[in-house]
């Protein structure tokens, strides 16, 4: 899965920080998902969005995420600046470890971390400073996303704090880390998949997570 998701989780935002139409607004993907998609629960009145879907090598989804609050776009360096408030939601399938589709390797089983480092990497498509020199930036993103992968693979370390949230009205305990660019954090559910979550200017301690009921209602 380390590949596959490595590719989408860099894709929705374009040079300058716009976003990247193609990438977002359908919901053919998610229909497409064996697997229950995750928003914020009922208590969250704002607006909800689409996102994107991540797929495996032979075209099946795995994960895919879904927004609340202000659509987010790349942070600039400047002071006062409103960045937004907003929360994403990433629901990543509960696979075991199972063959590649042309049957030369295995690939990974997703887990809790899986769902942690979607979520880190998610955060910093929407955050990488604006002001750096662009020959820079790609290194900055490829030295952060590797940062957010150890973390992910650590969530037993000192980075991460419990936090427990409900998850269809069920009390469940979540991993939590905040950071200059914003907090993510990452649970399971209690269909045996993954919900990871990230965002800033909205409170974590105050949300909750709900199984999403019709998910063309979002497009």
């Amino acid at each position: 899965m380390e590949t596959t998701s490595r590719a989408v989780a860099q894709t929705p935002a374009a040079e300058g920080g716009q976003q990247v139409p193609s990438a977002r607004r359908t919901v053919d993907g998610y229909l497409e998902a064996p697997f229950p998609w995750y928003g914020l629960d009922e208590a969250f009145t704002g607006p909800r969005w689409l996102m994107q879907v991540g797929t495996a090598a032979d075209g099946a989804v795995e994960h895919g995420s879904i927004g609340h609050g202000d659509e987010p776009s790349v942070r600039h360096e400047t002071a006062g600046e409103n960045r937004g408030r907003f929360a994403v939601v990433v629901t990543v399938a509960a696979n075991p470890v199972r063959r590649s589709a042309d049957g030369t390797g295995l690939l990974e089983a997703t887990s809790v971390s899986s769902a942690a480092w979607l979520a880190g990497v998610g955060l910093l498509s929407f955050t990488w400073p604006g002001q750096m020199d662009h020959s820079l930036r790609d290194d900055w993103l490829d030295q952060q996303t590797e940062t957010a992968w150890v973390l992910a693979d650590d969530l037993a370390g000192p980075d991460w704090s419990t936090l427990s949230l409900p998850v269809d009205g069920v009390p469940t305990p979540f991993h939590y880390r905040e950071s200059e660019f914003g907090w993510v954090l990452a649970g399971s559910t209690p269909e045996g998949g993954h919900v990871g979550a990230y965002g800033r200017g909205m409170s974590a301690y105050g949300l909750g997570f709900a199984m999403i009921k019709d998910i063309e209602t979002y497009a």
